[in-house]
């Protein structure tokens, strides 16, 4: 039976984590388990869509690698639409519905139509990635903060980033949809002052069965992402935080070490 959070008529936004179903949270496996409708990103692990209840109906409104299967906007009126007719609707979103996930907009539409919205957190590729690879996001009178970016860009546009912030040598930079720019973040990091020899993690595929981590240096980041497929999801960590943790031989996966 759904708990009393999840009315007829109401969406919830939930964060689908990193793809590896064990990493849900117990209140996004119920609601997943209660919904009538579930509309679910392309990065949604397999095993997450596994807990979609036999009879509810599933939406695929992927987007990857730029090829969107539905744009935003008829994302949202799906949602809405769904709950107007009466239905329990969870919206899935890779990592955490909040970072990057585009949760303002469906929020907004779901508000504007009347249509209760609560949000589920989820844990996020970084998160992810770092604890794959035994390693940390910060360390203690070394990395102090912490800072989330997309390299994504639209088509024949400059990535907009303050570079000299990101370059500060006291941060640990988690870069999301950052292969395709992986040579000018290394670039452009390298020019406003970080140093060439700073630590990078890159991780494909966290927390999945192929997750592979390779480990570098910023210098070498273009080279690093060159056997890492269009099609793969892959997060990339800058910073000194990232130096040390599980020797190469990774239990989820491949690991790889280039000096660079």
């Amino acid at each position: 039976m759904p708990h009393d959070d999840f009315p007829a008529g109401s969406v919830w936004l939930v964060g689908a984590g990193p793809g590896d179903p064990d990493l849900l949270t117990r209140k996004a496996a119920r609601l997943i388990g209660a919904a009538e409708v579930v509309f679910y990103d392309a990065l949604v692990g397999p095993g997450v869509l596994d807990l979609i209840a036999p009879g509810a109906e599933r939406v695929s409104v992927g987007k990857r690698s730029g090829r969107h299967s539905k744009d935003q906007g008829t994302i949202d009126a799906l949602i809405v639409a769904a709950a107007l007719s009466g239905k329990r609707i969870v919206r899935l979103k890779g990592g955490d519905p909040a970072i990057f996930g585009r949760t303002a907009e469906e929020v907004a539409a779901c508000n504007a139509a009347g249509v209760a919205v609560r949000i589920c957190p989820g844990i996020t590729a970084a998160s992810a990635a770092v604890a794959s690879a035994g390693t940390s996001l910060t360390l203690r009178g070394i990395a102090r903060r912490l800072t989330l970016v997309t390299a994504h860009a639209q088509a024949g546009q400059p990535i907009d980033l303050d570079w000299d912030v990101l370059a500060a040598p006291d941060a640990t930079l988690a870069i999301y949809m950052g292969r395709a720019a992986a040579a000018t973040v290394a670039q452009q990091l390298i020019a406003a002052g970080r140093a060439a020899e700073t630590p990078v993690l890159v991780v494909v595929n966290a927390s999945l069965p192929d997750e592979r981590i390779i480990r570098g240096r910023l210098s070498a980041l273009a080279f690093l992402v060159e056997a890492i497929s269009a099609s793969d999801p892959a997060v990339l960590i800058v910073g000194e935080a990232v130096a040390g943790g599980a020797p190469s031989r990774v239990a989820r996966g491949t690991a790889l070490s280039v000096v660079g």
